[in-house]
């Protein structure tokens, strides 16, 4: 006698079959009631098969299951619309689902229902990154696979999450900023691995995934739609040392460090080069040299776009034949299914290398659990809809916005006292946001707390929108009122920025200054209101606010990036200072003037020959608005080195060329850099009044050799101390991993000479040599 569902499985077929009735859709009934699951046990017939001996190594299963399939139903197994194959008990797959900071509704693999509304929708991954704290990225990324897995129980999502966006936040214009961790390869990394190992962790159950995710774009993917160059089309002219120093180490640390079940690969192309057709980008460098343990998917109909939009083949066969042969396994959209077989027919490619490409598309579902039968009776099978959106999620996302806003400026209006303001003029077009807090990727949030939600729980608030929207046309400006109520309220807070019309996938600004005439309505406010008037900043990517960084008249500044569902309250726990703000910029915040610099020049370092400034701190030679890890508190930290050596010696083979001859640097590998690391301890000490996190940052400024950067980042520790407490930070540094640059060829190399350590305004003076 077959077990009784349990009570929340039971409601899930309940409500899909409302759901299908109340929107008319074409679902099948009979699946929704009776969900169909790979393996299951109730099917005698299916015991037999080795595919589904859950005791077998995947490899082994995933072999037997490839020996039992036609070419034709292989090729199916190559796109992300899996379809069922009833012979052999195999269910329908969607493999497209997105979690970028949280379970999203973006991609066909999952829905929410009147069974589960709305999932957590945590800050988007740029304000994240902020708070610089890894611990964070990794709660972060647990919360969310919980939610997927409670979800995935009961019908509603997939077990493949095409997230994270590690790519490098190159140019403050890109629409698609938001979605990162910033411009540092250091910090992206870490972002990545957290994110990642949160995702998947399955508690130690071998190699087993809790849900598996997936490090996009893969690579050099930072233009979207800029004066009319397309990603589809963009070819980035990259050079190996740019690919290797900026855009590499993040897929790479994703992959080694990470352990990430899936690589996608990129619309654009790199040299020439399309990223899905280039093999030695895919087999050589992920594959065999990174050792991926997982897939590799395409973006969404990349092949068709090499084919159809970069004619980049002559035939569609040919285009699925090169970009298979290259490693890619997965195809989202429907080329390969198409296309493949015909290619298989005229030569263009051998079935065996379909065989490769679907052999590690099962693996990765194996290790999933997809072929062990019911979900409910496997580990984490006792989530259902109780554990989404639970008050500890929700918790953890406001927390994620507290500890990622950026205070930027404060002449000492901040904190607010609440006991003391009798009225609160709340003004601009994004004081009221709700859909516009939680960015692009979302899903249905668990609920919204506005800013003016957030501000009026502590005092009295008057709104004024300001302008209509943030695009701020001459239309939609409405000054009057605005500056009625600033000049009526003890204290003011305007809220303005950005949302997805002014910066998005597919949309890339052209100008840094704040939309329309936001500008003219952040000066009249200013100088209309009686009380202190806070400015705070709602974007994914940097602005020029130089007009009110120097305002006598602008008392403090925050940027708070897209703060999820909780944002609101999130910005009222900073201003009032029940939480310190500990954030900062993940990002350089470039004034204007540097729009003239083509978004599709790629490279990162200056040219001093044509006055080319170069990209993100780690190059960059030009003025800015805010620098990377700007970022001030309520509180004052002060910084004390306890030890660091002031002199390191690589100890070269008998031989080596650099014992003999004067060398500027050497490579970083071999035997001399075997366990070649040494420690920097620090005191941190709180020298304020208020207890409060923050953030210590080891960077290193290396000899100039090999265009080296001017500085890059080591490492970083979030500590959290109360009023005069102190304590210690240490650092371990790893000479030829920490140390190294990137040489004009590509090659990692340890610069011989003088290294300049810094912490905040400590510089420490360290000596490399042979």
């Amino acid at each position: 006698m077959a077990a009784a569902a349990p009570p929340f499985l039971a409601s899930a077929a309940a409500a899909a079959l409302l759901l299908c009735l109340s929107i008319c859709c074409t679902c099948n009934v009979a699946r929704a009631q009776t969900p169909v699951f790979a393996c299951d046990a109730s099917n005698a017939t299916l015991a037999s098969y080795g595919f589904c001996n859950r005791s077998a190594p995947a490899s082994a299963r995933a072999a037997d299951l490839v020996s039992r399939l036609s070419l034709a139903e292989k090729v199916g197994f190559l796109v992300d619309k899996q379809a069922a194959l009833p012979r052999l008990g195999i269910p329908l797959y969607e493999w497209w689902s997105e979690a970028l900071h949280g379970v999203s509704y973006v991609g066909p693999g999952t829905r929410f229902s009147p069974l589960v509304p709305g999932a957590t929708s945590f800050p988007q991954p740029i304000l994240t990154a902020a708070s610089f704290n890894a611990t964070l990225f990794h709660a972060i990324g647990e919360v969310v696979s919980n939610e997927a897995r409670a979800m995935h129980n009961v019908g509603l999502a997939g077990l493949t999450f095409w997230s994270p966006n590690i790519n490098i936040f190159r140019d403050p214009r890109w629409g698609r900023g938001q979605e990162t961790p910033g411009e540092d390869p250091l910090l992206t990394s870490k972002y990545a691995v957290g994110y990642v190992s949160g995702l998947q962790d399955a508690g130690g159950a071998g190699d087993s995934l809790k849900v598996a995710a997936c490090c996009k774009h893969y690579t050099a993917y930072d233009v979207d739609n800029w004066k009319g160059v397309e990603r589809y089309t963009f070819n980035a002219v990259v050079s190996q040392q740019d690919l290797d120093d900026t855009f590499q180490p993040p897929f790479k640390s994703c992959v080694i460090d990470g352990n990430v079940a899936s690589v996608m690969c990129s619309y654009n192309q790199v040299n020439g080069k399309p990223t899905c057709a280039d093999k030695d980008l895919l087999s050589g460098v992920i594959r065999g040299d990174w050792k991926l343990n997982g897939y590799i998917s395409s973006d969404c109909d990349s092949v068709d776009v090499l084919y159809n939009n970069q004619h980049y083949t002559k035939t569609p066969e040919d285009a699925a034949a090169i970009t298979i042969k290259a490693g890619l396994d997965l195809n989202c959209g429907n080329f390969l299914a198409q296309h493949t077989v015909a290619a298989v027919q005229a030569g263009k490619l051998s079935e065996s290398d379909v065989d490769r490409a679907i052999t590690n598309n099962f693996i990765t579902l194996m290790r999933l659990g997809f072929f062990d039968g019911d979900p409910r009776e496997l580990p984490f099978g006792n989530l259902g809809p109780s554990d989404v959106c639970t008050s500890s999620n929700q918790e953890l996302a406001r927390e994620a916005a507290r500890q990622g806003i950026v205070l930027l400026k404060n002449n000492g209006a901040l904190p607010l006292s609440a006991k003391s303001i009798k009225s609160m003029a709340v003004i601009g077009p994004n004081a009221n946001a709700s859909f516009t807090m939680i960015g692009n990727y979302e899903g249905t949030p668990c609920t919204y707390t506005t800013p003016l939600q957030g501000l009026g729980a502590n005092v009295a608030t008057v709104y004024q929108p300001g302008c209509t929207n943030v695009g701020c046309s001459g239309n939609s400006l409405q000054l009057n009122a605005a500056t009625k109520a600033a000049a009526s309220a003890d204290v003011t807070v305007l809220i303005v920025g950005a949302d997805q019309s002014i910066e998005r996938e597919s949309l890339d600004r052209t100008s840094l200054l704040l939309p329309g005439q936001q500008p003219q309505l952040v000066s009249a406010v200013a100088n209309a209101s009686r009380g202190p008037c806070i400015l705070v900043i709602m974007s994914g990517g940097p602005f020029d606010i130089s007009f009110a960084k120097s305002s006598d008249k602008i008392a403090a500044i925050l940027w708070v990036g897209y703060p999820g569902e909780a944002g609101g309250g999130a910005i009222a726990d900073i201003l009032f200072g029940y939480h310190n703000p500990s954030g900062r910029l993940p990002v350089t915040w470039y004034p204007e003037s540097f729009t003239k610099i083509p978004m599709t020049d790629m490279r990162m370092r200056p040219d001093p020959s044509t006055g080319y400034p170069g990209r993100t701190y780690r190059f960059y030679t030009g003025d800015t608005v805010y620098a990377f890890g700007d970022g001030l508190s309520y509180t004052s930290f002060a910084h004390h080195l306890v030890s660091a050596p002031k002199q390191v010696a690589l100890q070269l083979a008998e031989g080596h060329t650099c014992l003999t001859e004067h060398c500027l640097s050497v490579e970083a590998e071999g035997g001399h850099c075997e366990n070649l690391a040494f420690d920097v301890h620090l005191r941190v000490r709180n020298a304020g009044k208020m207890s409060g996190r923050h953030t210590v940052f080891l960077f290193s400024s290396p000899p100039s050799v090999h265009n080296a950067p001017a500085k890059h980042l080591l490492g970083f520790e979030k500590v959290s101390l109360e009023p005069g407490q102190a304590g210690v930070v240490a650092f371990k540094v790893d000479v030829c991993k920490d140390l190294s640059v990137v040489d004009e060829l590509g090659n990692r190399k340890v610069a011989l000479g003088s290294h300049t350590l810094h912490v905040g305004d400590l510089k420490h003076t360290l000596n490399l040599r042979v």
